[in-house]
């Protein structure tokens, strides 16, 4: 048998999710995480004298947070993906409906052809960032610095700092007249 502390043994999930409950309510009745920590050592506590520190009712709690909040919130995406779903298809239909006028050359047919599809852009961006894929645009600008740049701005900070100085004497040249 090897040394050391005993493997890592993770706790039964079902059992597990009882306990996050069990925080929960208790934080829902006003208890603190330490007041949590004490009640649940004793004998006669919700836990049966199971100690759930203050640190793993914290843990414990977000876990149990997620579990009541996350199926709502994924209800609400799914309704908002179908929603999208339904304005997606509406614009492809209005293209398609206008495409062949537009590359006849019409106008009118051609702007709505146009504003389609920007309204499919706009869509499926919208659905993006609903699944969490949307994209950050960075925009940087590289500037190439010579050796002759580094010497000039070496120039620069020696006459700044040589003026400061002569600056500086006359004013104490005259604050000493």
């Amino acid at each position: 048998m090897a040394a050391g502390a005993a493997p890592y043994r993770k706790l039964d999930p079902a059992l597990r999710a009882e306990r996050a409950a069990i925080v929960f309510d208790l934080r829902l009745q006003g208890l603190s995480y330490r007041q949590i920590d004490v009640l649940t050592q004793a004998p006669d506590g919700p836990t049966g004298g199971h100690r759930i520190s203050a640190t793993s009712a914290k843990e414990l709690l977000y876990e149990e947070v997620e579990r009541r909040v996350d199926p709502r919130v994924d209800a609400w995406r799914a309704l908002q993906l179908d929603r999208l779903d339904g304005v997606l298809r509406d614009h492809l239909a209005l293209r398609n409906a206008n495409w062949d006028r537009a590359m006849d050359g019409e106008e009118r047919p051609a702007l709505a052809v146009d504003r389609a599809l920007n309204g499919v852009t706009k869509t499926v961006e919208a659905q993006n960032k609903l699944l969490g894929l949307a994209t950050t645009k960075i925009e940087a600008q590289v500037v190439e610095v010579t050796q002759q740049d580094v010497e000039l701005q070496e120039m620069i900070r020696t006459a700044k700092a040589k003026a400061a100085l002569e600056e500086a004497a006359i004013i104490d040249g005259e604050a000493g007249e």
